[in-house]
């Protein structure tokens, strides 16, 4: 299942039931939503609560909080929406956004994705840890692999294992947590190919 975080178009597409309690606010303004009385949009977004659209139909389940997110699984993909993307609904929370508009969003989120990620694993590009140190650079591809090259050691990395960064593709590894990785593993591949 994908999980991706989706925060655009949500406003602007309040329409029926929702226009009654929230409304979109116009640029550089904000606005103040008002549920029902005796009842919040925060109250009724927890873990288990089914998802309707503003016409009733079913959109999915709100699988946990984090934080200031929902996660809302479809049964085909996750996403984290703002709790702010819902609204107080007689049968529980309401967003804007019908199940296929939402499993297509996340599609398109999950395609912008990747195009950028594969723009960036090729050969000579750097890679970078979270923080944005550098880890080291690829030196190959090879179909689902890229080999990064560390000051210490080569090591080959799934490509899924990437994520696409603002100044190039991103790994949850520094360089020295690859390279011990790449150490603990090299005994292993030893014995491996030696039988023992």
């Amino acid at each position: 299942m994908k999980s991706i975080l989706i925060f655009a178009g949500l406003a602007t597409l309040a329409t029926g039931a929702q226009a009654q309690t929230t409304a979109a606010p116009a640029a550089g303004s904000t606005t103040t939503a008002t549920a029902p009385a005796g009842t919040s949009a925060a109250t009724s977004v927890k873990a288990g609560a089914t998802v309707t659209d503003t016409t009733g139909g079913t959109v999915g389940t709100i699988k946990s909080i984090e934080g200031d997110l929902a996660v809302l699984s479809t049964g085909t993909v996750e996403v984290r929406l703002p709790l702010t993307s819902f609204a107080a609904g007689a049968n529980g929370p309401v967003i804007a956004l019908t199940k296929s508009q939402v499993e297509s969003a996340a599609s398109s989120a999950t395609a912008e994705r990747q195009g950028k990620l594969s723009a960036q694993i090729k050969a000579g590009t750097t890679v970078l840890d979270a923080s944005g140190g550098t880890v080291g650079k690829i030196e190959s591809v090879d179909g689902e692999f890229a080999t990064v090259a560390t000051t210490k050691n080569k090591v080959k990395l799934p490509v899924s294992s990437f994520a696409a960064g603002a100044n190039g593709p991103v790994i949850g590894m520094t360089a020295a947590e690859l390279d011990a990785a790449a150490a603990k593993a090299a005994p292993a591949a030893a014995a491996a190919t030696t039988g023992n």
